[in-house]
């Protein structure tokens, strides 16, 4: 129909004109596509009335108690919308494409907006997404020991014109138990995926893709089953960093952070450390001997590490660096080279 559009047609468009989420607030709130704004058809309060009267009444006075709800903010829509925009073209979506979307779709139009509403909604955006995770992608798996400075490395590789997918920045921490102190507040692992979707589109799958060794969980998003499987199985560059300097670089990070945060993480993984050792990593931190407690702590995560690197479906190449940066980006992009050969 000449109202709807595709959702491989609708990932072209959206590129050029705005996208128009007409969900309730809290189903926006909760994941949305990436760059939509939200002009909710129906507020929480009135989405919830007119489910339950479409459940336990009819259709009929679903739609009734609609009209009411929406009647009066009829005119709001569209100020808002060309408030927004000079454009007149406009793509709306609603949860799967049905009487919310179709709704505004007429009204907008109505309005003199040429507007195209996303056939399956959001729904199908996501069903896109679930299968774009398991596209082959040829990655390249960086890891290393905790401190030793694997997102800064990517940040150069970056630079130099590599791929590379930042997942510890898509999802707002760090990865460690202390990762998420600094950062802004997690998204949910649904606006996770949508952003790691829109990110995947971007990379030429025939060129190798940089991206950080993480387990399936980042904090508390986690990174989609069949594209973490991928990663387990990719070729993996594990970069070595003398002790003292990964200690040094903790510091550097940490040490101007709230010490109750780090106290709160210490208490995260207190079992694992060891209750003895978490007390002590908590006292030296009240007494702001931070290389100390951050030598405890490393302890615990080299073991985590050395763990997970034994158990690597593929044998990881090991790159000592130095504390060159420059030479540093050319031992990696040798091992990468090194790597699409074997």
């Amino acid at each position: 129909m000449r109202d709807t559009i595709s959702i491989e047609d609708f990932l072209q468009k959206r590129h050029f004109c705005p996208v128009i989420d007409v969900r309730s607030p809290s189903e926006y709130a909760k994941a949305h596509i990436p760059g939509a704004i939200n002009i909710p058809l129906f507020s929480d309060e009135e989405r919830a009335l007119v489910g339950t009267k479409y459940v336990r009444e009819s259709r009929y006075n679903a739609v009734i108690a609609g009209l009411d709800a929406v009647g009066p903010k009829l005119s709001s829509f569209v100020n808002t919308l060309q408030s927004l925009t000079a454009q007149k073209e406009v793509l709306v979506y609603c949860w799967r494409g049905g009487m919310r979307s179709k709704s505004m779709t007429w009204l907008f139009n109505l309005s003199g907006f040429k507007t195209k509403a996303l056939v399956g909604g959001y729904k199908s955006y996501r069903r896109k997404a679930q299968e774009y995770f398991e596209s082959p992608f040829k990655l390249v798996v960086l890891g290393g020991m905790t401190g030793s400075g694997k997102t800064e490395l990517l940040q150069h590789l970056k630079i130099k014109g590599e791929q590379v997918l930042d997942l510890e920045g898509l999802a707002n921490h760090k990865g460690s138990a202390f990762g998420w102190i600094g950062q802004a507040k997690q998204p949910s692992t649904e606006f996770f995926e949508n952003l790691l979707f829109e990110e995947l589109m971007k990379i030429d799958q025939n060129k190798p893709t940089w991206v950080e060794d993480e387990s399936k969980s980042i904090g508390t998003v986690f990174v989609p089953q069949m594209f973490h499987q991928q990663m387990s199985s990719s070729k993996v560059i594990s970069i070595e960093v003398p002790f003292e300097i990964r200690v040094k670089r903790l510091v550097v990070d940490y040490t101007n952070c709230n010490p109750d945060d780090l106290i709160q993480s210490v208490n995260r993984i207190s079992k694992r450390l060891g209750l003895d050792k978490a007390k002590q990593c908590v006292d030296l931190i009240n007494q702001k001997k931070f290389e100390e407690a951050v030598s405890i702590s490393l302890a615990y995560y080299d073991k985590t590490y050395r763990y997970g690197l034994e158990n690597k479906k593929n044998k990881p190449m090991i790159v000592e660096l130095t504390e060159d940066t420059n030479k540093n980006i050319e031992s990696l992009l040798t091992q990468k080279a090194l790597l699409e050969n074997l």
